[in-house]
């Protein structure tokens, strides 16, 4: 799916929001509101307002990684993006050269390259992670690649990004830490303005949120691919809070894309929720569709992301089209820092 829409390079939010004036926080962005194919405008701040006791939030408590580090191939600077950690203990990485201006651009991987990295570790490119490229390669790495990440490693930023950010800058109000040390390499970035106020505030109004975790891979800016296998984990209270909510009549709203991936994976053929762990490779589209999902809260993706799919298997490709046409004529920011898009059923 391919949206006939341009983005701009000045909608590209270049730095947080609580970073664009005096006295402004994390959830100073706009909220796109699409309800069916109507489209409203609004401040994130009346979210609480645009649902109902008895809807439920299905959050990503997946904390962000410092997942950059710096190597040198030879006598050549790279920069290597750690995405996944694998069964067999080899991570999926990307290989990225630096541009000269504090960002990276793609670089093809080859079978058998050596990375040197700080620290005395190294890596070494064995396969590529899929058979659709050679951005993403299971590398074999020796030394401790978390202690690496937490001495060494930056948070991954692309080039529409004005300049680095602190690690706590990508990391959400939901975020726990894992038992293991993983989590994601890039930010599950819906959930990034909501705040401790909002949250009190949409519990005092009888919303519920079930936790469930999605450790994100590296989704690279010049690459639109569909997702790879992740990590995700439903417990058992977040499983029975969803089914609770739909046989109560509330409306299931997944924050991000992660949270669909995740809930959908633990979702049965019936609809029922029920515990789960592991790899997924579910790929949510219209023809596959939603089984549990009314709802959804996620950031404005490229026109030919693959995410697009997902947003038109929840809401229909209709308000897909009309609410990225106002997004643009209403100038929303993109990206982790921009602005929100709110989809939900369409009101009898």
């Amino acid at each position: 799916m391919t949206l006939a829409v341009q983005v701009p390079e000045e909608l590209s939010a270049r730095v947080p929001a609580e970073q664009r004036g005096p006295g402004l926080d994390r959830g100073d962005v706009r909220l796109l509101v699409s309800r069916g194919t109507a489209v409203s405008h609004h401040a994130f701040a009346e979210l609480p307002r645009q649902l109902r006791a008895g809807d439920l939030l299905v959050v990503n408590t997946s904390s962000t990684l410092a997942a950059a580090v710096d190597g040198w191939v030879g006598h050549a600077r790279v920069v290597v993006h750690f995405s996944t950690r694998g069964d067999d203990g080899r991570w999926a990485v990307e290989l990225r050269d630096p541009d000269g201006t504090g960002t990276t651009r793609a670089r093809t991987g080859a079978a058998g390259t050596v990375v040197r990295l700080p620290g005395g570790a190294g890596l070494v490119l064995e396969e590529p992670l899929t058979v659709r490229g050679s951005r993403l390669w299971w590398a074999r790495v020796t030394g401790q690649v978390l202690p690496l990440l937490r001495e060494h490693g930056r948070p991954i930023r692309y080039s529409y990004t004005e300049r680095d950010q602190p690690l706590s800058a990508y990391q959400t109000v939901f975020a726990l830490p894992s038992c293991d040390g993983a989590g994601s390499a890039e930010m599950p970035s819906a959930a990034r303005p909501f705040t401790a106020r909002l949250v009190a505030e949409l519990v005092s109004r009888g919303v519920q949120f079930a936790p469930v975790r999605l450790h994100t891979g590296v989704a690279s800016a010049e690459a639109h691919e569909p997702p790879y296998p992740e990590r995700f984990a439903v417990p058992e209270p977040s499983a029975r809070l969803i089914n609770a909510a739909r046989a109560g009549g509330g409306r299931v709203v997944a924050v991000g894309t992660t949270a669909v991936r995740a809930v959908e994976s633990a979702a049965g053929s019936d609809g029922v929720v029920r515990p789960a762990e592991g790899w997924t490779d579910l790929v949510v589209t219209p023809e596959r569709g939603v089984r549990v999902v009314d709802g959804l809260l996620t950031g404005l993706h490229e026109p030919e992301a693959s995410h697009l799919l997902m947003l038109a298997a929840v809401a229909g490709r209709a308000a897909v089209d009309l609410g990225y046409e106002a997004a643009l004529r209403e100038r929303y920011l993109w990206h982790e820092f921009g602005d929100v898009h709110l989809l939900l059923p369409q009101e009898a």
